[in-house]
Formats: structure tokens, sequence, C-alpha cells
């Protein structure tokens, strides 16, 4: 079975699409190993004996509606779908929280899944893909299906890593705000918010732990790094504090290690961050496989788009698993962590119910 990756940027129309064509799909045992490599990526959040770095090779081409029609679509290998009760949310809440007040951890992100049966009468992952497109044109839209990953639908609005040359992107995202139905669409400085409800301490601090991470990360291994004003950006029915970094590198040839250094960043893992991993890996009960991994277009000697896997839905033979996550501060609450995390799988969701 072939493998393929189609993916539509933020604000463009034309989906692309890597693959179908008697390509090569690799898989790397480290992120580090991505060096020097070209085509699409998919990372899981930590490489283990069952979850690989996958790299569809080939180069991207527009996507012709109706192409996937008969594609038989990879299921990975968890057959079993994947759910998270608010029973074992809490008591995972309670396992980080209780780390966090201790002082041995400034933040920790934990995530759960949600498993629902596809509809009766079916649900083609393109037509997912096509409806999340329509959606969310301001979200990176992926569709993805490798025999070493099974098939994955995400709707992100998260820069890992982008750019061409000497020119090239990361960003810190965190904080999370829904927006009510008759707020506009916007993207403005979070000095001129006054059609928006205040963010809590907890969302700007928690902002401003990313930040400061993705400084420390680059100003060691980068050139002429900047950080742009932190604006307020919306991402579907959500809003979240953002910042942007500009900066050059000595050699695209090693955008893995790159990769490798910024992953997983405290928006998806916590800090700090090093032990946030080892803690998550050991005690969080959801398997998170490729949600709050990478995703995206890798090309040293041209443009490169990388996202964080968010908004994920993992799609079975009977089943579809979403996937959702949240950054737990000092402040956190059970009932206001489980309700964002809801609000982020409606995000997928709403593509079945459409």
């Amino acid at each position: 079975m072939q493998s393929f990756a189609l993916y539509r940027l933020p604000h463009h129309t034309q989906p692309m699409i890597v693959g179908l064509n008697d390509n090569e799909t690799e898989t790397l045992d480290s992120v580090e190993k991505l060096d020097g490599r070209e085509g699409f990526v998919l990372s899981p959040f930590w490489c283990d004996s069952q979850h690989s770095v996958v790299l569809i090779h080939g180069r991207p081409r527009p996507y012709q509606q109706g192409e996937l029609n008969h594609f038989l679509f990879h299921v990975g290998t968890c057959s079993t779908p994947e759910h998270i009760g608010k029973d074992i949310y809490q008591k995972d809440f309670d396992t980080f929280s209780s780390a966090i007040r201790e002082g041995r951890f400034e933040k920790l992100v934990l995530s759960r899944a949600s498993s629902f049966p596809l509809p009766a009468s079916g649900c083609h992952p393109a037509t997912l893909f096509e409806r999340a497109c329509t959606a969310y044109p301001r979200m990176m839209i992926v569709l993805v299906s490798a025999p070493h990953a099974g098939t994955w639908l995400m709707a992100t609005p998260e820069v890992l890593l982008q750019g061409k040359g000497n020119q090239w992107q990361t960003m810190a995202l965190a904080g999370t705000m829904k927006l009510t139905a008759e707020e506009a669409d916007f993207d403005v400085p979070i000095g001129n918010m006054s059609r928006m409800p205040k963010w809590e301490e907890k969302d700007i601090h928690e902002q401003a732990v990313v930040s400061a991470y993705l400084y420390d990360c680059l100003k060691g291994i980068s050139t002429h790094l900047k950080q742009g004003a932190t604006t307020t950006a919306r991402a579907g029915s959500l809003v979240h504090l953002r910042s942007i970094f500009s900066f050059g590198l000595p050699d695209n040839m090693h955008l893995g290690s790159i990769l490798q250094r910024l992953h997983p960043t405290p928006a998806v893992c916590g800090m700090p961050k090093h032990e946030a991993l080892r803690f998550i890996l050991e005690h969080e009960t959801n398997r998170r496989r490729y949600f709050s991994g990478f995703a995206g277009l890798l090309q040293p000697s041209g443009d490169t788009h990388i996202y964080v896997t968010l908004r994920c839905m993992e799609y079975l033979q009977t089943h579809y698993t979403l996937y959702a996550g949240s950054g737990l501060m000092p402040q956190s609450t059970l009932e206001n962590e489980w309700t964002e995390t809801a609000y982020k799988m409606e995000t997928m969701k709403s593509c079945i119910a459409r």
C-alpha cells in the first residue's frame, strides 16, 4: 500500500500532495536523523519501538479533488481506540498538579483522547480534509497515511519551523480562549484587545514560559534572532497568545538537529523540558502517538513548513479518535482544563458532523 501526505498551508487555497507515485517511505528512530533529508515528515511526540519518524519521499504537487477516492487508507498499530474518561483524566490531573505544587515543574501539559464510532454512512478521510480546509482557512491542514503510523488528520495553528535560505521562523503559542459567536476574525497585538475578554494571568505566564524557552534554544545556534510582539491569534473558534521568532541559520543541512532541539516545546510538554518529558512518559495515561509531535514539508534547499501536530484525529476502521492537551500551571483547575480540551476536540469533531 502506498503512502501519502496531503496538506494545505494557512491562507492558501490549493492543497498539495506528496507521495502515491511508487515513492519510498522511510522510518527513522530519531528526529536528528532528518539532517540532510527531504520529503514530508510525520514525527511522534516521542520516538519508541512502536512510533518512528515517518518520511515520505517526493516533491509536492497540486492535489486534484477526488484523487484519493479509491485509496486504501492505512490503519495504525492502535487497533483499540484510545479513550480517556473524566475519572481517569482527574487522576492524571491530580498527579500532574501535585508535582507542580511541589515545585518540581513550572508547567506540565496533560493530554487525553476520546473515541467515537464513525457515522453509519461512513466518512471518507479526503472529505474530512476538504471540510477542514473550508472551516479553518488560517490553519495548516494535514491528512497523512502511512503503514507505520496509520491515518491522521489535523488542523494546527502552531509553526515549529518554517522558512528557506537564511530566513526562518518558529513561534511560541500558548493560552486558550473560546470566541463568542459575535466576535469577528482578527490577529491583533496584545495591547489592543478592547473587544476581547481579558487574558488570565495563567495564560500570559504560560505563553511567557514557552517564549523564554524558544529564545534560549535559538540564541546559541541562530543568527539575527528577533522576537516579535505578543499577539492574539485565531484558530477556528479559539484564540491563543502568539509570539513569532525570526532568525537565520548558518547551515540548512542540519534541520533535523534544529527540530530535535526545539521539540517538544513547553507548549506540548512542560518546563523544565527534559524532566517534564520524563514525567509525562511515566505518568500520563494517554498514549499520544503522533499527537503533539510534528508534521510538514522538509526541504533544506527549498521551502520548509513544519507544524506541531495539534487538533488531531486518528482515523481507524470503525472509529475515530480525537486528541487534545492543555498546559497545567499552579492556578489550573480540573474543570477549566477538561473544558479546554473539549473545545480543542471540537475542531476536528465538527468536520465529522457537517
